[in-house]
């Protein structure tokens, strides 16, 4: 499908578009950190003019995913250890605050949803479809902050967890991990069933301290990808 066609139906501006494969490039590691980005290569392969691209790469060194250096060209960041560990203690502040909310009180439309989200993440781990897996995972963070009442919270990590996905990304390789991952959503799940606030705060605190398991070990087999 062309990005044309892929503009039309779906309403996006064609910057939009272009920021969003992009966006899926990077976090996937399709486009490793510290490779060069061309404006030119880009409009070029897309059939499209240069502005929409520029815009595109703006958006997302604002979310700095990658650093457009004036002079130098444009390259995908590197990934910090110490701003991933910062990063994880705000989600952690974040989140575990949602989910004791979400314990007192829980919508109940979003907690059918959330079985649907569970299933269509365990067939994703099946197939060990990663892009489908992550999807729902961020399906099912969010619907526990919309859950609880506070789905504006997410928009507040939604950034943090863009980069903490491409960490995620170099360990989810199997289906026994991100079984595991699901297992402790269950976990979390029948915690704010049971309205156990402890139990939910522990479930999640749990959860995503799991995350970053991993970084020393990624730092120095892959240290070319890190700061």
């Amino acid at each position: 499908m062309t990005l044309e066609m892929q503009v039309a139906e779906s309403g996006e501006s064609a910057a939009a578009s272009i920021e969003k494969d992009l966006r899926r490039s990077i976090i996937e590691l399709e486009l490793l950190p510290g490779s060069r980005l061309s404006e030119q290569d880009i409009a070029t392969r897309l059939g499209v003019s240069r502005q929409p691209v520029r815009e595109a790469l703006i958006k997302l060194a604002n979310s700095r995913l990658i650093e457009i250096r004036p002079h130098r060209g444009t390259v995908v960041a590197r990934i910090s250890a110490k701003e991933m560990t910062e990063a994880l203690f705000v989600r952690q502040s974040v989140e575990i605050a949602v989910v004791e909310k979400a314990a007192q009180n829980f919508d109940a439309w979003q907690r059918k949803r959330i079985n649907s989200i569970l299933g269509q993440q365990e067939e994703a781990a099946r197939r060990l479809d990663h892009a489908g897996f992550r999807e729902h995972d961020e399906a099912f963070h969010i619907a526990i902050a919309t859950g609880a009442g506070v789905g504006i919270a997410w928009i507040a990590i939604a950034d943090m967890k863009t980069h903490m996905d491409r960490v995620c990304n170099m360990t989810l390789r199997d289906e026994e991990d991100m079984l595991r991952r699901i297992g402790e959503h269950h976990a979390i799940m029948e915690a704010i069933d049971a309205r156990d606030v402890d139990a939910a705060r522990q479930a999640m605190s749990k959860h995503l301290a799991s995350i970053l398991d991993d970084l020393p070990e990624l730092e120095t087999k892959h240290a070319s990808l890190f700061i």
